[in-house]
């Protein structure tokens, strides 16, 4: 595993961004822009992704860098369930959850990957 000096280096935090940005162009336009709920909730779910990947980064401890990975995996697993929400409400078509759904689950087994790596014996 490479050294990373800061959180911008993290491939799993670029990521993140790169999601956190479809998440806002998703929920920009249309009706979506107009459900606040579920808007604010997918947009909010989708930052804590990236924020909890850089505040886990800045605590300097593998174990609390991992346990702020879990929960940055646990806010990619919100985004998930919102776009299938999104989706049965016609909100986004099938093909853009899918791929934005594709997308996170790569995200998914990567941060999971990290995770077990900072708890390794290395």
């Amino acid at each position: 595993m490479p050294q990373y000096n800061s959180f911008e280096e993290l491939p799993i935090w670029q990521t993140a961004r790169v999601i956190t940005k479809e998440v806002y162009l998703l929920t920009k336009p249309g009706e979506f822009a107009k459900d606040y709920g579920l808007k604010n909730q997918i947009q909010r779910a989708s930052v804590s992704i990236a924020s909890n990947i850089a505040e886990g980064f800045e605590r300097h401890s593998d174990k609390e860098f991992a346990q702020f990975l879990n929960i940055a995996k646990a806010s990619l697993g919100e985004v998930r369930a919102q776009l299938y929400l999104a989706l049965d409400i016609g909100y986004i078509s099938e093909d853009t959850q899918r791929q934005l759904n594709d997308d996170l689950k790569q995200l998914a087994a990567q941060i999971a990957g990290f995770i077990n790596y900072l708890r390794s014996d290395r």
